[in-house]
């Protein structure tokens, strides 16, 4: 089976930064500890646009991006980091070769 990998770019709202990435790193940490499928996952600030961040992700397989997905750290995120968001997120899921 083929890694996958996935790019999510988040607009996050002016003035919401810091709780953003408060919230984020606690999802980091907790997918980090508890997916052992998932090869990569960080997060970076757009040099151009401080308001726009980019989510890398690698996973083993398709398997392991939908445990990711059903996660019980990964729903307990989302009521914390959607009142920091100014869009939807922009996914851009990739194919390993």
């Amino acid at each position: 089976m083929a890694a996958v990998g996935l790019i999510a770019t988040l607009t996050v709202a002016e003035g919401k930064n810091a709780d953003f990435e408060a919230a984020f790193s606690e999802l980091m940490d907790a997918v980090r500890a508890n997916e052992p499928g998932n090869e990569f996952y960080s997060v970076f600030r757009s040099k151009d646009n401080p308001q726009e961040y980019k989510v890398l992700e690698r996973y083993v397989d398709q398997a392991a991006l939908d445990a990711h997905g059903q996660s019980e750290h990964f729903k307990a995120s989302g009521p914390k980091l959607a009142p920091c968001m100014a869009a939807a997120p922009v996914i851009e899921r990739l194919d390993g070769i």
